[in-house]
């Protein structure tokens, strides 16, 4: 009897075909099959509002071969099993599975890690599809579509072409603005901080920080002078024994905030290494916002505990959510098996494992004991009333017991050690020192920071946050600058334009309003029909009525000193396809326009050229936003679009293309950044990741039986000068080059 089990990812239907006999064959549908269209045109009619909100979906470009494969095996199968993931995204796929292959009868298998006990426990115990679950999915995709279809329409005709907006993405981005407007209405203020370096009687010296900053310099040479006349001692020693509990195992939240501060992932990075984790079975199901522990892992881990470090730094813990909300998996983030120490087949993966067990271990383990001291001290003799002088202060821990912290030691921070002192204890002071600065503005969000943000408000899911940080990104309305999310020019005017005009649809309470209606459809407790509903009729009438608005063509008018260089007049803000810059108030009349640093913009030139493509326009060279191109003048009807011959001049390398050898090696910028490629694009599709250096490797390579590789060398690192530009060569990577022998 022959069964069929499909998985969405090869990796993963690898794994599981280790577990499973003969009788199973197992393939991979590759993520999602179906999709809602993205746009919701008569032609397309990707949400028929009227037949109740049905969702029209069509195949995704690209997977009819899978699904004619996946048929094809189905119909030689007696059994299939649909093993997706165990959320409603997972749900929603088994869903999609099952009636593009036509198969009634389908059954579901959920297991939360991919170890051979959990997949054959899984196999005995299927289900029906949770048609609720389901539900929840498709509500939330035509939510979001319905959401975009309507404000990103509106934006296009009221700011600028091809922008957007999204039901959780726009609230994150007003977070983000909120905190930039405070930023930029901040006025810093002058302040001091004055140190005292100090000697007790026995010789030992420390620093001790004035608990006053003041405002005022003459303040500041006051104390200063008082300081270095007066005898100072120890007013008091205050020593407080404290305890530091760990913290709850790992869900998909903490686990991007902790990647991102400690290993610098940004939460894109930390779920496609924790996906891979857990398709190799290495760990527990990384989308879940529960913080429980299974009974079988607690064993574990309190065996684990015992056996490496003692009974004194066990202590047995069960953690309860918080959140009203906790759904999805019902486990949080864990290895499969605690006792596998290393896990992952690149060392970011490793180092994630890493993470992961630490925290999975340390969640089981004692308290951390410390002994805090505070020590206060100021100026005066015994016989004589105090003087008009703050107190200086120190703060210092000492480690009791390390508990928890042996096996997490980078939680800990720094320990200030101090020498035993006590009350009135006499100081001589070594040095004082005042330091100028100024109060600071408001941090930033990190990635790490405003994932935690939007969990704090109930924004988004786990399966969310980091699609939101990555669209944000893709959309051009946020950079990140030394680990800072700053909203660009473009994510400003966005934020504003929908503040101004649908500050209820991207407000905390909106947003997290629809995330519980679509919990309560996967709970049963209400229908996928009356929350669209309810959502579409009046959100609707918000779009008609704003459709008088008039379109923003200025963002406000520019400073005095800038002014138009072809006529003189006065000049505004505009937003363009490359963001901001300044144009002539009287545009289109005069076509007159400035950067944001006052370099004037050249327009279009001709260039005498018939376009190839309309043959009725004229080939123009524009400015872009990273340099000269050309394009027709009919743009935006005639998309024609080449490389200006002066800027691919520059870009030239001077390195022959070795895979042509007619073509030269040029800078390209691509999605991902900047990259080197044939001049002989697309004939040539030759592409390497850094700067061409003009030799050929010539490392021996096994796949040309000992001949030299031939390809060609790039610009490395500090540690490595330069590396071949085939990854399939051992030179790829020098630090891991293996050395021959006869």
């Amino acid at each position: 009897m022959k069964k069929l089990l499909i998985v969405e990812s090869p990796a993963k239907s690898k794994t599981i075909s280790k577990y499973l006999g003969n009788d199973y064959v197992v393939e991979s549908s590759i993520g999602h099959i179906r999709d809602i269209p993205k746009s919701n045109s008569k032609k397309a009619n990707a949400v028929d509002i009227e037949n109740n909100f049905k969702a029209n979906y069509e195949v995704i470009k690209g997977k009819e071969k899978v699904i004619t494969t996946l048929k094809k095996e189905a119909k030689k199968a007696d059994e299939v099993l649909l093993a997706m993931d165990p959320d409603r995204e997972g749900e929603a796929i088994a869903w999609h599975i099952a009636e593009v292959l036509k198969i009634p009868n389908a059954q579901r298998v959920v297991f939360n890690e991919i170890t051979e006990e959990a997949v054959q426990n899984a196999i005995l115990h299927p289900r029906d599809i949770d048609q609720n679950l389901r539900k929840a999915q498709e509500a939330r995709r035509v939510l979001d579509r319905l959401f975009g279809y309507g404000l990103s329409g509106l934006i296009w005709k009221k700011l600028r072409y091809g922008l957007s907006a999204g039901r959780v993405q726009s609230p994150a981005l007003r977070i983000l603005m909120e905190r930039e407007r405070l930023i930029r209405a901040f006025e810093p203020e002058d302040y001091w901080t004055i140190t005292a370096e100090v000697k007790n009687e026995t010789g030992n010296m420390f620093s001790l920080l004035c608990s006053e900053e003041p405002r005022d310099k003459k303040k500041v040479s006051k104390i200063i002078k008082i300081a270095e006349k007066e005898a100072w001692r120890i007013l008091e020693v205050k020593e407080t024994n404290t305890k530091r509990s760990p913290r709850a195992p790992f869900i998909t939240s903490t686990l991007q905030q902790t990647a991102s501060s400690r290993l610098g992932y940004s939460p894109s990075q930390t779920m496609m290494h924790a996906q891979k984790l857990y398709e190799a079975g290495h760990i527990t199901y990384m989308r879940t916002d529960s913080i429980t522990l299974s009974t079988n892992a607690q064993k574990q881990a309190h065996e684990l505990i015992s056996e490496n470090y003692g009974k004194e730094y066990l202590e047995p813990r069960v953690f309860k959510s918080k959140s009203k909300n906790a759904q999805e998996a019902h486990e949080a983030i864990r290895p499969s098996n605690l006792s596998v120490v290393n896990a992952g087949k690149t060392e970011e993966q490793q180092k994630l494992y890493s993470l992961i067990r630490n925290r999975t271990l340390a969640s089981q383990m004692s308290d951390a004991k410390l002994l805090k001291t505070k020590i206060i001290a100021s100026v005066g003799k015994r016989d004589k009333e105090d003087i008009d002088f703050p107190y200086f202060e120190i703060n210092g821990s000492r480690l009791l017991f390390d508990g928890w912290l042996k096996i997490d030691p980078a939680a800990r921070g720094e320990d200030i050690e101090l020498p035993e002192l006590q009350a009135e204890d006499i100081l001589n002071l070594l040095n004082i020192s005042e330091e100028a600065k100024q109060t600071t503005p408001p941090n930033r969000y990190s990635e790490a920071s405003l994932i935690k943000e939007l969990e704090k408000r109930g924004l988004g899911r786990p399966s969310t946050y980091a699609t939101i940080t990555r669209t944000l990104y893709d959309r051009g309305y946020v950079e990140k600058i030394n680990k800072a999310l700053h909203p660009t020019d473009t994510g400003d005017a966005v934020s504003s334009f929908l503040e101004n005009h649908f500050e209820n649809y991207i407000s905390d309470d909106f947003t997290v309003e629809m995330e519980n209606e679509l919990d309560e459809i996967a709970e049963g407790k209400n229908t996928y029909e009356k929350i669209l509903t309810d959502f579409y009729n009046p959100f609707t009438k918000e779009i008609k009525g704003k459709e008088g608005i008039e379109k923003i063509s200025n963002l406000g008018p520019a400073e005095d000193k800038y002014k138009c260089p072809k006529c003189g007049s006065a000049m505004v803000y505009k937003l363009g396809k490359s963001g901001k810059f300044i144009s002539c108030a009287k545009f289109p009349e005069c076509e007159g326009a400035l950067t944001l640093e006052g370099k004037e913009i050249e327009g279009p030139k001709e260039t005498g050229e018939e376009c190839p493509d309309c043959k009725d326009g004229k080939l123009v060279i524009r400015e872009g936003k990273f340099g000269k191109f050309v394009s027709c003048s009919n743009y935006p009807k005639c998309k024609f679009i080449k490389e200006d011959e002066e800027e691919k001049k520059k870009k030239m390398t001077g390195v022959k293309c070795p895979d042509c050898e007619d073509g030269e090696m040029m800078e390209r910028r691509g999605r991902f950044g900047i990259f080197y490629s044939c001049s002989n694009y697309p004939k040539c599709k030759n592409a390497i990741k850094a700067k061409p250096t003009g030799k050929i490797c010539d490392y021996p390579s096994d796949a040309k039986a000992g001949q030299p590789c031939g390809a060609l060398m790039m610009e490395g690192t500090k540690t490595i000068p330069e590396r071949c530009s085939d990854k399939n060569c051992p030179n790829h990577n020098p630090h891991k080059l293996v050395k021959l022998t006869d």
